[in-house]
Protein backbone atom coordinates (compact mmCIF):
# COMPACT_ATOMS: atom_id res chain seq x y z
CA UNK A 1 0.00 0.00 0.00
CA UNK A 2 1.37 3.57 -0.92
CA UNK A 3 2.57 5.63 1.60
CA UNK A 4 -0.63 8.19 2.47
CA UNK A 5 2.01 11.04 3.07
CA UNK A 6 3.94 10.71 0.06
CA UNK A 7 0.94 9.97 -2.22
CA UNK A 8 -0.91 13.11 -0.78
CA UNK A 9 2.70 15.02 -1.74
CA UNK A 10 2.68 13.88 -5.29
CA UNK A 11 -0.70 14.71 -5.84
CA UNK A 12 -0.70 17.92 -4.21
CA UNK A 13 2.16 18.53 -6.26
CA UNK A 14 0.93 17.57 -9.93
CA UNK A 15 -2.29 19.91 -8.83
CA UNK A 16 -0.01 22.82 -8.10
CA UNK A 17 1.46 22.03 -12.24
CA UNK A 18 -1.77 22.71 -12.75
CA UNK A 19 -3.06 19.22 -14.10
CA UNK A 20 -5.48 16.31 -12.96
CA UNK A 21 -3.93 13.78 -10.81
CA UNK A 22 -6.73 11.58 -12.00
CA UNK A 23 -5.28 11.75 -15.70
CA UNK A 24 -2.01 10.53 -13.81
CA UNK A 25 -0.53 7.10 -13.84
CA UNK A 26 0.20 7.33 -9.82
CA UNK A 27 0.83 3.96 -8.84
CA UNK A 28 3.07 3.67 -11.98
CA UNK A 29 4.86 6.64 -10.52
CA UNK A 30 4.94 5.51 -7.25
CA UNK A 31 6.22 2.12 -8.23
CA UNK A 32 9.30 3.63 -10.12
CA UNK A 33 10.58 5.70 -7.19
CA UNK A 34 10.83 1.90 -5.10
CA UNK A 35 12.40 0.47 -7.71
CA UNK A 36 14.39 3.61 -7.83
CA UNK A 37 15.08 3.39 -4.28
CA UNK A 38 15.97 -0.08 -4.33
CA UNK A 39 18.82 -0.15 -6.89
CA UNK A 40 20.21 3.27 -5.68
CA UNK A 41 21.57 0.83 -2.47
CA UNK A 42 23.62 -0.64 -4.68
CA UNK A 43 24.09 1.35 -7.66
CA UNK A 44 24.24 4.68 -6.37
CA UNK A 45 22.17 6.06 -9.36
CA UNK A 46 20.73 9.35 -7.68
CA UNK A 47 22.36 11.17 -4.79
CA UNK A 48 18.76 11.89 -3.61
CA UNK A 49 17.50 9.01 -1.52
CA UNK A 50 14.37 10.81 0.47
CA UNK A 51 11.37 9.54 -1.35
CA UNK A 52 10.01 12.48 -0.12
CA UNK A 53 12.32 14.78 -2.38
CA UNK A 54 12.18 12.00 -5.16
CA UNK A 55 8.88 13.23 -5.48
CA UNK A 56 9.76 16.41 -5.79
CA UNK A 57 13.12 16.45 -7.79
CA UNK A 58 12.78 13.64 -9.54
CA UNK A 59 8.72 13.53 -10.40
CA UNK A 60 7.71 16.42 -10.27
CA UNK A 61 10.59 18.15 -11.87
CA UNK A 62 9.96 16.19 -14.69
CA UNK A 63 6.39 16.27 -14.83
CA UNK A 64 6.66 20.33 -15.41
CA UNK A 65 7.87 19.50 -18.92
CA UNK A 66 4.94 17.66 -20.39
CA UNK A 67 2.59 20.33 -21.55
CA UNK A 68 5.76 21.33 -23.77
CA UNK A 69 6.62 17.62 -25.14
CA UNK A 70 5.50 17.83 -29.11
CA UNK A 71 4.56 14.95 -31.65
CA UNK A 72 4.48 11.29 -30.76
CA UNK A 73 8.24 9.65 -31.07
CA UNK A 74 10.05 11.51 -28.70
CA UNK A 75 13.81 10.55 -27.28
CA UNK A 76 15.53 11.58 -23.89
CA UNK A 77 18.92 12.50 -24.18
CA UNK A 78 21.28 11.59 -21.16
CA UNK A 79 18.27 10.08 -19.30
CA UNK A 80 19.99 8.94 -16.59
CA UNK A 81 17.84 6.79 -14.23
CA UNK A 82 14.34 7.82 -16.79
CA UNK A 83 14.96 11.52 -16.01
CA UNK A 84 12.53 13.10 -17.54
CA UNK A 85 11.77 10.31 -20.27
CA UNK A 86 10.80 7.65 -18.47
CA UNK A 87 8.33 9.58 -16.71
CA UNK A 88 7.20 11.45 -19.74
CA UNK A 89 6.46 7.89 -20.86
CA UNK A 90 4.40 6.88 -18.33
CA UNK A 91 2.15 10.03 -18.37
CA UNK A 92 1.79 9.83 -21.85
CA UNK A 93 1.43 6.61 -23.45
CA UNK A 94 0.03 7.39 -26.69
CA UNK A 95 3.67 9.02 -27.23
CA UNK A 96 6.66 6.61 -28.14
CA UNK A 97 10.29 7.07 -26.27
CA UNK A 98 13.63 6.24 -26.39
CA UNK A 99 15.92 6.72 -23.74
CA UNK A 100 19.58 7.32 -24.43
CA UNK A 101 22.55 7.02 -21.77
CA UNK A 102 25.84 5.90 -22.11
CA UNK A 103 25.85 4.65 -18.92
CA UNK A 104 25.35 1.31 -18.45
CA UNK A 105 24.03 0.60 -15.01
CA UNK A 106 22.03 3.22 -15.61
CA UNK A 107 20.75 1.35 -18.70
CA UNK A 108 20.37 -1.86 -16.79
CA UNK A 109 17.94 0.06 -14.56
CA UNK A 110 15.90 1.23 -16.97
CA UNK A 111 15.83 -2.14 -19.00
CA UNK A 112 14.28 -3.26 -15.39
CA UNK A 113 11.90 -1.04 -15.06
CA UNK A 114 10.79 -1.40 -18.70
CA UNK A 115 10.17 -5.32 -17.72
CA UNK A 116 8.34 -4.40 -14.11
CA UNK A 117 6.52 -1.30 -14.80
CA UNK A 118 5.97 -2.56 -18.42
CA UNK A 119 5.17 0.84 -19.90
CA UNK A 120 4.46 -0.53 -23.55
CA UNK A 121 5.84 2.54 -25.26
CA UNK A 122 9.60 2.72 -23.93
CA UNK A 123 13.13 1.75 -25.65
CA UNK A 124 16.42 1.96 -23.80
CA UNK A 125 19.50 2.11 -25.86
CA UNK A 126 22.96 2.47 -24.43
CA UNK A 127 24.79 4.76 -26.15
CA UNK A 128 26.31 8.82 -27.00
CA UNK A 129 24.02 11.42 -28.33
CA UNK A 130 26.84 11.65 -30.95
CA UNK A 131 27.11 8.42 -32.85
CA UNK A 132 23.48 7.40 -32.32
CA UNK A 133 21.77 6.97 -35.71
CA UNK A 134 17.80 6.24 -35.06
CA UNK A 135 15.46 4.69 -38.05
CA UNK A 136 13.67 8.43 -37.70
CA UNK A 137 14.08 11.48 -36.46
CA UNK A 138 12.25 12.30 -33.26
CA UNK A 139 9.68 15.54 -32.40
CA UNK A 140 10.80 15.94 -29.04
CA UNK A 141 14.23 15.28 -27.36
CA UNK A 142 14.63 16.28 -23.87
CA UNK A 143 17.25 16.61 -21.81
CA UNK A 144 18.27 17.42 -18.17
CA UNK A 145 21.43 18.87 -17.30
CA UNK A 146 23.36 17.21 -19.92
CA UNK A 147 25.22 19.99 -21.34
CA UNK A 148 25.42 23.44 -22.49
CA UNK A 149 22.76 24.76 -24.67
CA UNK A 150 24.94 25.15 -27.42
CA UNK A 151 26.17 21.38 -27.01
CA UNK A 152 23.23 20.30 -26.94
CA UNK A 153 21.76 21.76 -30.23
CA UNK A 154 24.95 20.71 -32.34
CA UNK A 155 24.95 17.24 -30.89
CA UNK A 156 21.03 16.48 -31.12
CA UNK A 157 20.62 18.44 -34.85
CA UNK A 158 20.53 15.08 -36.61
CA UNK A 159 18.18 13.53 -34.30
CA UNK A 160 15.59 15.92 -34.79
CA UNK A 161 12.48 16.27 -37.28
CA UNK A 162 12.01 18.81 -39.48
CA UNK A 163 10.22 21.55 -36.98
CA UNK A 164 11.15 19.21 -34.10
CA UNK A 165 11.48 20.32 -30.31
CA UNK A 166 14.49 20.29 -28.04
CA UNK A 167 13.35 20.64 -24.35
CA UNK A 168 16.49 21.21 -22.15
CA UNK A 169 15.83 21.27 -18.35
CA UNK A 170 17.95 24.04 -16.33
CA UNK A 171 18.80 25.60 -13.25
CA UNK A 172 19.07 29.58 -12.36
CA UNK A 173 21.51 30.70 -14.50
CA UNK A 174 21.10 31.03 -18.14
CA UNK A 175 22.59 34.05 -19.63
CA UNK A 176 25.74 32.88 -20.78
CA UNK A 177 24.13 30.27 -22.52
CA UNK A 178 21.31 31.76 -24.33
CA UNK A 179 24.18 34.43 -25.26
CA UNK A 180 25.71 31.58 -27.42
CA UNK A 181 22.23 29.99 -29.26
CA UNK A 182 18.93 32.08 -31.53
CA UNK A 183 15.36 31.33 -31.31
CA UNK A 184 15.60 29.85 -27.75
CA UNK A 185 12.19 30.27 -25.86
CA UNK A 186 12.36 30.64 -21.83
CA UNK A 187 9.76 29.17 -19.48
CA UNK A 188 10.04 29.66 -15.69
CA UNK A 189 9.09 26.29 -14.20
CA UNK A 190 7.14 26.32 -10.63
CA UNK A 191 7.72 23.10 -8.92
CA UNK A 192 6.50 22.89 -5.32
CA UNK A 193 8.97 21.55 -2.94
CA UNK A 194 11.38 23.18 -5.12
CA UNK A 195 13.16 26.60 -4.02
CA UNK A 196 15.48 27.06 -6.30
CA UNK A 197 14.79 28.56 -9.96
CA UNK A 198 14.07 26.07 -12.95
CA UNK A 199 13.99 27.11 -16.30
CA UNK A 200 12.90 25.05 -19.36
CA UNK A 201 14.85 25.90 -22.75
CA UNK A 202 12.81 25.35 -26.13
CA UNK A 203 14.08 25.13 -29.11
CA UNK A 204 12.68 24.78 -32.20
Amino acid sequence: MSDPVILDSLERGIRALGQDPAEHPIESYLAWIALLGKWNRAYNLSGIRDPARMITHHLLDSLAVLPFVHGRHCLDVGTGAGLPGFILALALPQTRWVLLDSNRKKTRFLNQAVLELKPGNVEVVAGRAEDYRPPEPFTTVTCRAVASLQRLQAMTAHLRAGGGRLLAMKGAELRDELAQVHGARVHELHIAGIRGKRHLVVME
